[in-house]
């Protein structure tokens, strides 16, 4: 069968799946690939299947790791003892303080690679905070969803670079300062333009003194220095590999994760570790499940042919018509599943343009515009988890304020992937 229809079929089951059945992103993924298989005359690949599921084994253990040690840090009181030193410090200076918040609203997702984690922590956190500076709620889950993409991408954990890297057999090396750069200005530039004007105007008006008893507590009196120890740890771990080439073993990131967690247990407040565990494993079953998913997904569109017809097809297109189909095709595919677009449709585009560019700013300018799936109907599972937690019940209420910065977003990527080569030579 040709690998047009092929592609199709595998499309079709794949949405039909998600939308009549309601079923998990993975499971959904899982079907679509064995009907391309059935549809291909393939049967029912087992060997395929299985080996398609472990591709990103790798980042499947630092989705687990990262998740339990977003827990301890969280249980530990450590996340609402920084909240507070940034809010302390700055709580006069409103750019400032709004940098700070959306960096911590940001930080889950560097950790973890979801944009939920950052909504569902951090960004829960805040929402006070935003509240009692004068932001309204609808801006203020604005400002949450906004940074809760942008922490998605932000390193060091960037699963649509992940898996796109790994569907082109390229790996996750060199991303750091383009991540770095892609993300942090437009995250901070954002949440400006939401918020800042809400805030200043609140000021100008004298709004009410500092009300302690409104914002998250510190506990940095009652455990000192000691408790800021799981960071300290984190990014030691991390960069001293780097530093000492050779001298210092790379203990990988899992590893560093769980090291840094179980530092994490007995630097703060007590708590129950069986329940820590229980949750981050809850929490990232089902963005595991997606992953295996997608490995399956993608092993099957190579089996079958329709990853080289797709590629082969994208090259046939002018280059101003493949960036108007990526800043499009992208972000729409991304409402059934960010994660399914990067797999999909960003592994295809980067095949496609890698001739033209270089191919780690290529897959950074590609991944910001796979996280705005996160924002679009009817999934939108940032925008919706962001309504709730600013106790908005129609979440369109809160994505009209996402669509300018969505287009920010989208211009950002599209130019960094057209100058790829200049920005490359600046930040590789």
């Amino acid at each position: 069968m040709a690998e047009g229809i092929i592609f199709l079929i595998m499309l079709a089951v794949f949405v039909f799946t998600a939308f009549a059945f309601n079923l998990p992103i993975g499971v959904c993924m899982m079907i679509a690939s064995i009907a391309g298989a059935l549809a291909d005359g393939q049967g029912i690949p087992l060997r395929h299947m299985f080996e398609g599921s472990f591709g990103y084994l790798n980042t499947i253990l630092v989705i687990a790791a990262a998740m339990l040690f977003m827990k301890t840090i969280q249980k530990s009181g450590l996340l609402e003892t920084v909240a507070r030193f940034i809010i302390d410090k700055f709580h006069n200076v409103k750019v400032l303080l709004l940098a700070g918040i959306t960096l911590l609203i940001m930080f889950p997702g560097m950790i973890t690679g979801s944009s939920t984690a950052c909504v569902l922590t951090t960004g829960t956190l805040v929402v006070p905070v935003l509240m009692y500076f004068g932001v309204p709620k609808h801006k203020t889950g604005a400002i949450i969803a906004m940074a809760a993409l942008y922490g998605m991408l932000a390193p060091p954990v960037n699963l649509p670079a992940m898996i796109i890297g790994a569907g082109i057999d390229m790996p996750y090396v060199g991303f750091f300062k383009p991540l770095l750069f892609a993300t942090v200005p437009i995250a901070i530039i954002t949440s400006w333009i939401l918020g800042l004007p809400h805030m200043l105007r609140k000021k100008k008006e004298g709004g009410a003194g500092l009300d302690k008893s409104a914002l998250p507590a510190s506990y940095y009196k009652q455990y000192g220095i000691k408790i800021v120890l799981p960071f300290v740890v984190l990014v030691v771990l991390m960069t001293l590999p780097s530093i000492f080439k050779g001298k210092f073993p790379d203990l990988g990131m899992p590893l560093v994760m769980l090291i840094s967690a179980a530092v994490a247990m007995v630097t703060g407040k007590r708590f129950s570790v069986f329940e820590a565990v229980k949750e981050a494993v809850r929490d990232s079953v089902p963005v595991m499940s997606i992953l295996m998913g997608v490995g399956m997904f993608i092993q099957i569109m190579t089996l079958t042919g329709v990853r080289g017809f797709i590629v082969v097809n994208s090259l046939s297109l002018p280059q101003s018509w493949l960036l108007a189909a990526m800043a499009v095709s992208i972000p729409l595919f991304g409402a059934v599943s960010a994660f399914g677009s990067a797999s999909v449709l960003g592994v295809p585009f980067l095949l496609t343009l890698s001739g033209s560019g270089n191919a780690i700013m290529l897959t950074t300018g590609i991944t910001l515009l796979v996280s705005l799936g996160d924002l679009v109907p009817p999934t939108a599972l940032a925008g919706i988890f962001a309504a709730q937690v600013v106790d908005e019940p129609n979440y369109f209420k809160v994505l009209k304020h996402c669509v300018f910065p969505a287009l920010l977003t989208i211009a950002a990527g599209l130019l960094i992937v057209a100058y790829s080569n200049p920005l490359s030579k600046w930040l590789l």
